[in-house]
């Protein structure tokens, strides 16, 4: 069996890494930061896009990342119920390039399907316990963010 390329492998740095996830959309972005020793995620405050221009979510992205030290980002890929592509895709897959040039970070992606279904479950659960208030759309967005930070971290996606 031929050896890997050392070159070619991926090396993750030692110790529990710090995961900053999204789930991008055309009025908000999901933002939520998770971390390899738990393999859990919890919500940010979504970025609301003003503009059609990425430049003002880019920027306040790049604040999140000074403030976090991610060692990777993750975002969602919107696929329809059959596993096609979701219109959305497109733009997705831009803002995942983005990311990559701009911050020069390993960007992964994984199936974002019922993510947002999921979160706003999750969300209706806290708030009938008592233990959430009115649900927004932004939380739902960044509680997606989570759910996709978190199959990441459970191996799902691209690696």
């Amino acid at each position: 069996m031929p050896e890997a390329d050392p070159a070619a492998v991926e090396t993750a740095p030692p110790g529990p890494q710090i995961i900053l996830g999204f789930d991008f959309g055309r009025r908000r972005v999901g933002v939520a930061v998770g971390n390899t020793l738990t393999a859990r995620a919890q919500p940010r405050p979504a970025i609301h896009r003003v503009a059609s221009s990425l430049e003002p979510v880019l920027a306040a992205i790049g604040a999140e990342i000074a403030a976090l030290h991610p060692a990777r980002l993750v975002v969602g890929r919107p696929y329809n119920v059959d596993g096609s592509a979701h219109a959305l895709e497109r733009d997705a897959a831009r803002f995942a390039a983005a990311l990559q040039q701009r911050f020069a970070l390993p960007v992964h992606r994984v199936d974002e399907r019922y993510s947002s279904l999921e979160a706003e479950a999750g969300l209706r659960t806290r708030r009938a316990d008592g233990r959430g208030g009115r649900i927004v759309r932004g939380a739902i967005d960044s509680s997606a963010a989570a759910v996709i930070v978190e199959r990441w971290l459970a191996g799902e996606g691209e690696r």
